[in-house]
């Protein structure tokens, strides 16, 4: 039996159409795998050239020094003067202040510490929190060279004695009362002579 016409002009279309599926299917592979490739390329690159991540340090820095120069009975004022502004200050707990950081560097933890601080009235009762680093730690830990030293930050009485008093001044001060001004003036910012 021999094929018909019709056969035998289907049978070329057939493996035409074939070869087109056969093609299309071995590029979208090739495609698939150079992507795919591509990708593990770029991310072994990506993880070999190590991007610059800034130390990041939020919140209040407490030193172990400060903590050390705080005492039970400080006014608030005194505290304030002692660490700062605190971080945290709750509506519903008047009588605490929360001093929060947290150090994070690339390929370390991150490291968060906390110091509360209890007042009654106006006065410390008590303060409690984690072990805090000293400066020259903390400088130590968010910089790359690890040979640095924090200088001191206290003058001598030898040092303070290198340097001359202020001339106390022998010109009396003479306190001119500022007259009332009329509505919408301000008096003048400089006393008259």
């Amino acid at each position: 039996m021999s094929p018909s016409p019709q056969t035998l002009v289907r049978e070329p279309q057939r493996a035409m159409r074939m070869l087109l599926v056969v093609s299309v299917t071995a590029a979208l592979t090739v495609t698939l795998t150079a992507c795919s490739s591509f990708n593990r390329a770029t991310l072994g690159m990506a993880d070999a050239l190590t991007l610059y991540k800034p130390e990041v340090v939020q919140g209040n820095f407490v030193s172990k020094e400060q903590v050390a120069a705080l005492q039970p009975g400080m006014t608030r004022l005194q505290v304030r003067d002692i660490l700062g502004t605190p971080l945290l200050t709750s509506v519903f707990h008047g009588d605490r202040w929360d001093y929060v950081f947290s150090l994070r560097r690339q390929g370390v933890e991150p490291q968060n510490f906390r110091l509360t601080i209890f007042f009654e009235g106006d006065n410390v009762a008590r303060f409690e929190g984690d072990d805090m680093p000293s400066e020259t730690e903390f400088v130590q830990r968010i910089s790359r060279k690890r040979d640095i030293k924090v200088p001191t930050l206290e003058a001598t009485e030898d040092q303070l004695a290198r340097f001359p008093a202020a001339p106390a001044s022998t010109a009396p001060v003479v306190d001119t009362p500022v007259e009332a001004t009329p509505s919408g003036s301000y008096p003048p910012l400089e006393v008259a002579r």
